[in-house]
């Protein structure tokens, strides 16, 4: 199929009106990008106000299905757990005195120690630089200039997607060894033979505890076992671990150890599931304006 002129013009004036055209479609659809790029800076700044720190919080119930491993909640404020109770029973960990399993408290009470979701950190901060774009796309850099929009247009779309991919989550399994938590932030300090570690997945807090134990000669600073579970280990009459580390060693803190319970519980954040849902919408809105602004420009494959 062709297109016909009429009446007919030379074909350099064809070429030169052609150009004339893609120039004043380019224009326009520069003009309309600016109120694109208005849209975008608002749905970012609601992401931010989401995850801004707010008191009282949001307070979630970490609880592990159909067993009593764990039952509890934490506060999360901003990008940091301030508060948590929990009452655990895993096997390795005795429970507190008068008590039938391990009362877990997040105290925070020394001032310079305190839990921080680094992925929560890492979103706040991506965003931020989303809107600095945004900014220098507005005011700063030459909003007439296609290839510094498309630029700009890039590093906006390369931003949002790194930030809707920190709420989702990556692999994180040897988090818990590389950032083990402070055992300051605890009252009383959590045992040696615990390992508690939170981290966001799927937009939700993601609680993973672990009881621990040493790979070399039982030493009660590690072991931390009571004389009856010391005995049925002896005898070969403790339960055989269910997990998917049972097999494995890890060095934590210094030690060699083997994981002898592991529990795995997940809490649904509402306000985190708000923000990945604008920036998944974000995204895809910038990719179409990535799109269009090809096609005029002549990228388009």
């Amino acid at each position: 199929m062709s297109t016909s002129v009429y009446p007919p013009i030379s074909p350099d004036r064809l070429v030169r009106e052609e150009e004339a055209s893609l120039a004043r479609e380019l224009e326009w659809l520069l003009a309309s990008l600016q109120e694109s790029l208005a849209s975008l800076r608002s749905g970012l700044e609601e992401c931010i106000a989401l995850i801004a720190p707010q008191e009282p919080g949001s307070t979630l119930v970490l609880s592990s299905p159909r067993s009593d491993s764990v039952k509890g909640f934490v506060t999360r404020v901003g990008t940091r757990v301030v508060r948590g109770d929990m009452q655990v029973k895993l096997f390795g960990l005795a429970p507190t005195k008068g008590l039938p399993s391990y009362k877990l408290t997040l105290a925070n009470s020394d001032p310079s120690c305190f839990l921080v979701l680094d992925q929560l950190v890492n979103v706040r901060n991506l965003i931020n630089q989303s809107l600095d774009v945004v900014d220098v796309s507005t005011w700063t850099g030459d909003a007439k200039d296609a290839n510094f929009i498309s630029g700009q247009l890039r590093l906006l779309f390369d931003n949002i997607q790194e930030a809707r991919q920190a709420l989702k989550g990556a692999d994180t399994r040897a988090d818990w060894l590389v950032n083990p938590v402070d055992e300051r932030l605890f009252d009383p300090p959590l045992p040696s033979t615990l390992s508690f570690h939170l981290s966001i997945s799927e937009a939700a807090l993601l609680l993973e505890m672990r009881t621990l134990e040493s790979t070399s000669t039982p030493d009660a600073s590690i072991s931390g076992f009571g004389f009856r579970e010391r005995f049925a280990v002896a005898i070969g009459a403790s339960r055989r671990p269910d997990h998917d580390e049972a097999h494995e060693t890890f060095l934590y803190r210094g030690h060699e150890v083997r994981v002898k319970e592991k529990v795995r519980v997940e809490s649904q954040d509402p306000s985190l599931m708000a923000v990945m849902a604008k920036l998944a919408a974000l995204e895809h809105n910038v990719a179409l304006s990535r799109k269009a602004l090809d096609i005029v420009m002549g990228k388009d494959d």
